[in-house]
């Protein structure tokens, strides 16, 4: 063919929608999916469960997992095997493989271990982020992709929603056993009975984890309080109930006398990128009852309690104000087994997709949802939020996509 028709075939694809351009581009690939051993012992999520790994291996791809990677959702080696993953011993067999995938983001001694131009699929947690981790993945020439930026076809970021769906129902079971006289709290049945005055809630923020939250305390007999600055998230939220609770945007004379009599906070504010905001300051937590109870849920992106604190599974209270204080990030980890199910449910589709399109950077060039969350391409850094707080040099993925 000569180059004249090379280039007019290279302008039609140019101009092919969306689906025929799939077609041309697809050419099924095998993938080599390496899971580590998750390091953090706050950590205790999988990425991939045993029947995900059994659908992936019968698609024809190969998964190698380090030993121990799923016993804290109490999935064995053996589980695994029996899957037909790839069990091995050491840490560097496993970031052999050509994509590693794993829950947190890797740390400097793991991003050591990884190969040239290697492909990783993680969460980011970009407030805890080290430039030094952005710096070693650069020079790697890293694919780097946020499983929790990923949006589906419907503009939906399906791992955050899972996430904050446990961490909303969790949050109102972590309130209650603290309510109760089992850690020396004031002896209360969150909830109700006849009789007796209802649990009072106040929850600051009316999103996933909001509306979640609501549901179980509601279910459990609360009375429930929802402050949102978004009407249109307060209105949804009142639809998805199903039934009539008190709502207000953040008034700070509302939301203190709210406080004064609430025995349980749920701080639920969500942050695109960056720091949630302080809703609840510390003159109104001096305000509130003792031996009342506050999980902030937002403490993974810095809290919007302005007494919060971050702790730790091992050590997840404290008190200030004679108010006690639950603030341990990554919530979810307090149930490992659900939580892995619930990032497998969406992990596994999105990886067999990838084996029958071509792979992993045919899937970045065709779907916008999974470029959304890319932030190094080859390590050229993607991501303009990351850039401006770390300073370094930024460019459009479109246009690295274009270039290719």
């Amino acid at each position: 063919m000569s180059t004249s028709d090379d280039l007019l075939k290279s302008l039609a694809q140019g101009f092919m929608p969306q689906e025929e351009m799939l077609e041309v581009a697809r050419k099924k690939s095998s993938l080599q999916i390496g899971i580590p051993k998750e390091t953090s012992i706050q950590e205790k999520r999988v990425p991939l469960v045993p029947d995900a790994v059994a659908v992936l291996v019968n698609n024809g791809h190969e998964v190698i997992i380090e030993t121990g990677a799923g016993e804290g959702s109490s999935f064995t080696d053996n589980h695994y095997s029996e899957a037909g993953a790839q069990v091995v011993y050491t840490t560097e067999e496993v970031y052999k493989a050509n994509m590693i995938l794993k829950v947190e983001p890797p740390t400097l001694q793991e991003i050591d271990l990884m190969q040239h131009g290697q492909l990783l699929i993680s969460a980011l947690q970009l407030p805890i982020q080290p430039k030094d981790f952005l710096k070693k993945l650069i020079n790697k020439k890293i694919t780097a992709i946020a499983f929790d930026y990923i949006k589906d076809p419907e503009g939906i970021l399906p791992i955050v929603s899972a996430m904050s769906e446990i961490a909303g129902n969790a949050a109102i079971l972590i309130a209650a056993e603290y309510l109760s006289n089992l850690h020396k709290g004031q002896g209360q049945l969150f909830g109700g009975i006849s009789g007796v005055s209802p649990t009072e809630v106040v929850i600051i923020g009316a999103g996933t984890v909001g509306e979640f939250a609501a549901k179980s305390a509601i279910g459990l007999g609360a009375t429930v309080k929802v402050f949102d600055n978004s009407t249109h998230k307060l209105r949804r939220l009142q639809a998805m109930l199903g039934q009539r609770v008190f709502t207000s945007v953040v008034q700070p004379r509302v939301l203190t006398k709210a406080l004064r009599t609430a025995d349980v906070v749920i701080g639920a504010i969500s942050s695109p990128m960056g720091r949630a905001p302080i809703v609840v300051t510390e003159d109104m937590v001096s305000q509130m009852k003792d031996f009342s109870v506050i999980v902030d849920v937002s403490i993974d992106k810095g809290g919007c309690i302005e007494t919060s604190e971050v702790t730790s599974h091992e050590a997840p209270i404290f008190s200030k104000y004679g108010v006690i204080h639950y603030c341990v990030p990554n919530i979810a980890s307090r149930v490992g087994r659900t939580a892995s199910y619930a990032l497998s449910n969406v992990i596994t589709p999105t990886l067999v997709d990838t084996g029958e399109f071509g792979g992993l950077e045919v899937m970045i060039k065709s779907y916008q949802g999974i470029q959304n969350g890319v932030y190094l391409y080859k390590g050229v850094l993607t991501n303009k939020y990351l850039a401006d707080t770390f300073n370094l040099p930024y460019k459009d993925i479109n246009l690295l996509l274009m270039a290719m």
